[in-house]
């Protein structure tokens, strides 16, 4: 007898998310997050585990009702785990925690709290990047502190989602020596100093930061170094790179000599732009790009422990795979591949932990030795070996002009070749994303209310090259909406969906696409747009996206029609579909302003819609109560315009 169930809402409520895996310097432990979600606290709570390389059960290293850490790092004498966390109502703040046992240590106390940390070599030294302190976080003054203070707004690029309005209060870097209070301050200015990363001997400090004289008015970001001794000024800054795109995620060589880093080469491109792989002498110099010929984007990368190697992750035709490289650029390898999506990796030694996900499962901590990959957490393992799995299948198609797509298709429970189902094109956010091998919640939810779930990589995904991504620059809802109609003909070639019962959906450019597919199409009985856009030209100064529209579309007073062309509020009037608009009241990445405008124009035609908003939420949902509706509403609408 078959005992186990479809999934539903509460099972994914229960689904906790594993991320963070990080060795222990001896190669003999690896720690690691979990992340779940507390309905009656209606809030999400993190807890840092250790478990050995070679398998086992996990240990529990903070209780996740008092901390809730992130950032975990060994200490390089291998003895301490360290963490940031906030406590209930409190600033984020250092912490060091005795792998052996006891209470965690709380290392920082800086009132404005702190943005992210780094151990130094030799052990005996953070490096510390923070925020300048506000006035009012400075105050003793609490009840002061509360009052509402007037926005003062001067800068080109003022607002960003989750953030709130821009001001000139940035990140900068400085160091700590352990068993001090007071922090060194290392980097100054109008600036962002991030990603920072100690040099192997512990002198230097290698970052990311746009110091150009207009940081808000360009994409730029190179290499800088500064010295890791105390400074009382810039004047000592070393610029590594100078190339006029942007230049991210400084790595160390193991000699010193050399950092490693990621590119954007062809500016023009914004967003389509491939990610590649440069090196650069750390005194400057002309950079060389490793594997050019690869057009895939390329991330993560680090070097191996002898120096000889550099490994990083390849995202490729709906898979993220490990590659590698000899530090010559030569001989490309993919060494952990497969039907699956690694999204982060450590590596010490010969062991390699990558954290990864699989179709029907969620991502989980491996251990990658001899040409296998050995299951290390096990967290979610309980819960989804009671639940049906539904079957997923890569499938490839031809577009309207023969261009090659990918996608997968999921199937229901119980799947029956001859039955007709009812089918949802679930559509993906970016547009520079792609679906892979992986636990994919909506589809799974789906699944186990009878439907076939199409999940499709169209042009303007990444994973398939720059030309295919670029193929949506400035025409936005034209090819990718003929790549996405042609894989639900494909489907509905297979003969087992039922093509007048047909539903499409999605979040953030997933709903945008969900808004072209219902204003270019009538054959959808059903639609449910999240966090979508509609009429372009409201969105200037209103989102956070005003340099990548001008890069794009040019400025909106200036090229109107390029700006109108591709927005779908003007073919408002086209849709019969009913729709369900979804969004967060506070989003800056995708405003709701966009939502409530297709919902009224809708409604003003008599057409059957409905618009949720959830009140205090940015651009992803993070309450777990509004998570759990918005499932529900999911499923709701849908099953009554589709069963």
């Amino acid at each position: 007898m078959n005992s186990q169930k479809a999934i539903d809402t509460a099972d994914l409520m229960n689904l906790k998310s594993v991320s963070d895996p990080q060795i222990s310097p001896d190669g003999k432990w690896v720690a690691y997050l979990t992340t779940e979600m507390d309905l009656k606290k209606d809030e999400s709570q993190s807890q840092l585990w250790m478990i050995s390389i070679e398998g086992g059960p996990a240990i529990p290293m903070t209780s996740k009702d008092f901390y809730s850490p992130n950032s975990p790092r060994w200490s390089p004498d291998n003895k301490y785990l360290s963490f940031l966390a906030s406590k209930k109502n409190e600033k984020t703040q250092l912490y060091t925690l005795n792998r052996l046992g006891g209470d965690a240590e709380q290392i920082t106390n800086i009132k404005q709290g702190i943005q992210g940390y780094e151990w130094s070599p030799d052990g005996k030294t953070f490096l510390l990047s923070i925020k300048d302190a506000k006035p009012e976080e400075l105050t003793e003054d609490k009840k002061d502190d509360e009052k509402p203070k007037p926005i003062v707004i001067d800068r080109l690029q003022f607002k960003r989602d989750y953030v709130g309005y821009l001001d000139r209060f940035r990140v900068h870097l400085y160091s700590l020596n352990i068993g001090d209070s007071i922090p060194s301050q290392l980097t100054f200015g109008d600036f962002d100093d991030l990603n920072p990363t100690w040099n192997p001997n512990g002198s230097q400090i290698a970052f990311q930061s746009n110091r150009t004289e207009n940081p808000d008015g360009n994409s730029n970001t190179d290499i800088w170094i500064v010295s890791s001794k105390n400074s009382s000024d810039d004047k000592n800054l070393i610029q590594v790179t100078t190339n006029s795109n942007s230049d991210t995620n400084p790595v160390w060589s193991k000699d010193g000599k050399t950092i490693l880093y990621n590119t954007i080469t062809d500016a023009k491109a914004m967003w389509y732009a491939t990610q590649k792989l440069a090196m650069v002498s750390a005194t400057g110099g002309e950079p060389k790009i490793l594997a050019n010929e690869l057009d895939r984007n390329i991330s993560k990368a680090r070097f191996s422990d002898d120096g000889k190697s550099i490994f990083f992750i390849i995202e490729e035709n709906g898979t993220s795979v490990l590659g590698s490289l000899d530090r010559s650029g030569k001989n490309l390898k993919r060494i952990i591949k497969g039907n699956f999506s690694i999204s982060d990796y450590d590596l010490v030694g010969s062991s390699i932990v990558p954290l990864l996900t699989k179709s029907n499962e969620p991502a989980e901590v491996y251990n990658y030795e001899k040409g296998k990959l050995i299951k290390l957490s096990t967290v979610n393992d309980k819960l989804i070996e009671n639940i049906s799995k539904p079957t997923v299948e890569k499938i490839t198609f031809k577009s309207k002009d023969g261009t090659p797509v990918e996608g997968f298709v999921v199937k229901p429970i119980n799947f029956i070749a001859t039955k007709k189902y009812p089918l949802i094109l679930w559509l993906h956010g970016g547009p520079v994303s792609q679906y892979e091998f992986g636990f994919n919640d909506e589809a799974e939810l789906f699944a186990a209310n009878g439907y076939i779930t199409l999940l499709i990589n169209p042009r303007g995904s990444s994973g398939y090259g720059q030309p295919f991504s670029e193929a949506l620059f400035a025409d936005w809802g034209n090819k990718d909406f003929q790549d996405v109609m042609a894989g639900v003909n494909y489907i509905i070639d297979q003969g087992y969906t039922d093509e007048n019962r047909l539903g499409v959906g999605g979040w953030s450019y997933g709903g945008i696409l969900t808004n072209y597919v219902i204003t270019k199409s009538d054959r959808f009985k059903a639609a449910i747009s999240g966090a979508s856009e509609a009429l372009y030209r409201a969105n200037y100064g209103h989102d956070h996206y005003q340099l990548t529209w001008e890069l794009e579309l040019g400025l909106p007073w200036e090229n109107a029609k390029a700006w109108e062309k591709i927005s779908p509020f003007n073919d408002v009037a086209k849709i019969i579909t009913p729709t369900l608009w979804v969004g967060g009241s506070d989003d800056w990445n995708v405003p709701i302003l966009n939502s409530e405008q297709m919902y009224q124009a809708m409604k003003r035609l008599g057409r059957e819609t409905q618009l949720v908003v959830y009140p205090g939420e940015h651009h992803g949902l993070r309450r777990p109560s509004f998570i759990k509706d918005r499932y529900e509403r999911y499923t709701t609408w849908f099953n009554k315009y589709l069963k």
